[in-house]
């Protein structure tokens, strides 16, 4: 299948691969009068008409731009998609002056919608989960992230990887699995939480890489969730199973989740409403990428992530939605 896109006022596309730092995120190239050419998922030409009418045969359609700009693709690097039970009271006990943590000691937050998580069926779940990535293709997203993280045992974990694996065969956006077992420790190991950090590295680990699911890990690093030392433990397998690693760092607390990303090699490191100058300094110097996360920071009714000190000290920043039932409802 061949596409052209014509009547385009102007292409723009960043610049160079890989992660960009300091001035050199704000690089785009800006071609004006261009045409797109795709020959099939790939873009195979982009320049005038004239030299593309000399290059190729008629395309099998052509697209009208109407004098819009064409634009790469946006990429969503942190959400939760695949879940049941959206948690929208909590907004409003938010607004009324609760804080996220004493929500979620009420027995609210990430544990309600495992609860309704688990007891969804797989075809229900990937109903969901299909109406939600056909959300984000509206909006522009053609790659997106995706955690588990709401089962947080060894069925639930592979039920919502499942979900994720068909529906990337079943609609156009690219998903990029993550396991997040560690998202938080559930209700039935509350008593011993070591138990569950056991259970993660003995049980639910080896079942997700037996089959394939996930390309990365995530843990929450947080007060109450899992400190830096469990959190340490529970990345230090990601290598053996070829995942990458990510990390929910520095959100409600500055626990060092950003020198504990740096530390280990993580890719990304998440939210980071309270890191630290040191924290900044050592991501910057390991080249990890700050995921930063503005709808949490609006639901929350937190401080934002501090994007220009971060963009200054020479760190990696990319943004995404979080898209997530209790705490950014995007």
């Amino acid at each position: 299948m061949s596409l052209l896109v014509v009547n385009a006022s102007q292409v723009a596309t960043p610049l160079g691969q890989g992660p960009a730092c300091g001035a050199a995120q704000s690089r785009v190239a800006v071609f004006p009068q261009t045409v797109v050419r795709c020959q099939g998922e790939t873009i195979a030409f982009v320049g005038s008409l004239e030299e593309h009418d000399r290059l190729f045969p008629p395309p099998q359609e052509v697209l009208d731009a109407q004098g819009g700009c064409v634009v790469p693709g946006f990429v969503d690097p942190h959400t939760h998609l695949p879940f049941a039970g959206y948690r929208e009271d909590e907004f409003g006990r938010r607004l009324a002056g609760e804080t996220y943590a004493q929500i979620a000691a009420s027995g609210g937050g990430i544990v309600k919608t495992v609860a309704a998580t688990r007891q969804a069926s797989e075809e229900e779940l990937l109903r969901l989960t299909l109406r939600r990535l056909s959300r984000q293709l509206l909006h522009g997203t053609t790659t997106t992230e995706a955690k588990s993280g709401y089962g947080l045992n060894t069925e639930g974990e592979l039920k919502q990887l499942r979900v994720l694996q068909r529906a990337a065969q079943l609609q156009p956006v690219e998903i990029i699995p993550t396991a997040m077992p560690a998202h938080e420790v559930p209700p039935e190991w509350r008593h011993n939480p070591e138990g569950y950090v056991e259970l993660i590295l003995q049980e639910i680990y080896p079942a997700i890489a037996a089959e394939g699911l996930a390309q990365g890990v995530d843990v929450f690093c947080e007060k109450g969730v899992f400190s830096p030392e469990q959190t340490r433990r529970l990345l230090a397998p990601a290598k053996a199973y070829g995942w990458s690693i990510h990390l929910h760092a520095d959100e409600l607390f500055p626990l060092g989740g950003a020198e504990l990303a740096a530390e280990l090699g993580a890719l990304s490191a998440s939210h980071l409403l309270h890191v630290s100058p040191e924290g900044i300094r050592a991501l910057a110097q390991a080249g990890v990428v700050a995921v930063v996360l503005p709808g949490v920071s609006f639901f929350l009714r937190d401080r934002y992530a501090p994007v220009r000190d971060l963009m200054a000290a020479g760190v990696p920043v990319a943004l995404a939605t979080d898209c997530n039932p209790g705490s950014s409802h995007t």
